[in-house]
């Protein structure tokens, strides 16, 4: 296959980080004496911290304004990013090859940049990445395809030669409607997503090894 660019998301995809996620959103709310609904977590998925923020003054009557709520929960998830995520096992040794083939690469994240950066640092696997897109930064969520293309738009690739690793289905849809290739890493997160996951990605590996046999034949 021609591969110039790939977009790597980097929650789930790169790093093992999905737990610190699962419950920020109603975790956030409970800290403010607030009950959040039921299914909050599950939709805040497709958000931006942003949007998210936004949301929880419109619907929760949170009262802080969205840049104190983004410290807030940037407060609860740094000493995990700065300190604590991994790398997904053999994500280092994928990218190392990558490299060595002059595949471009690059970052589109949810995470806030100095997060990212930190976390993807401390694992060694910053330097193989010329930018990181965040939702903030580009102002949307991935439920929407514009950080996919002004991420492949940065890296100077054709679309037919770009692809994007990800591995929620939301944003691989954006992907799609960008007319990316989509490449799938299985997690166990996906559970309720995962035969959709599979319909909607060009391939879909169990893990890096997997993805090593395909892309480097």
């Amino acid at each position: 296959m021609r591969v110039n660019g790939i977009i790597f998301d980097m929650d789930v995809t790169l790093l093992d980080s999905m737990g610190i996620w699962k419950t920020l959103g109603s975790d956030y709310l409970r800290g403010r004496g607030v009950q959040p609904e039921p299914g909050l977590d599950e939709r805040l998925k497709a958000m931006s911290l942003r949007q998210a923020a936004v949301y929880f003054q419109e619907n929760y009557g949170v009262t802080e304004s969205v840049g104190e709520i983004l410290d807030g929960v940037n407060r609860m998830i740094q000493h995990f990013y700065l300190e604590e995520a991994e790398a997904k096992p053999g994500a280092f040794e994928f990218l190392q090859r990558l490299a060595a083939e002059g595949v471009r690469m690059c970052v589109a994240t949810a995470t806030e940049n100095w997060l990212a950066q930190a976390a993807l640092k401390r694992n060694d696997l910053l330097s193989f990445f010329s930018q990181i897109f965040t939702c903030s930064d580009v102002g949307v969520g991935k439920d929407s395809p514009k950080i996919f293309k002004t991420a492949r738009k940065a890296l100077g690739t054709k679309k037919a030669e770009t692809w994007v690793f990800e591995d929620a289905l939301y944003a691989m849809k954006s992907a799609r409607k960008a007319g990316l290739h989509i490449a799938a890493i299985a997690d166990d997160s996906q559970k309720k997503d995962r035969e959709a996951i599979r319909e909607t990605a060009d391939v879909f590996f169990q893990n890096y090894q997997e993805a090593s046999e395909v892309f480097f034949q």
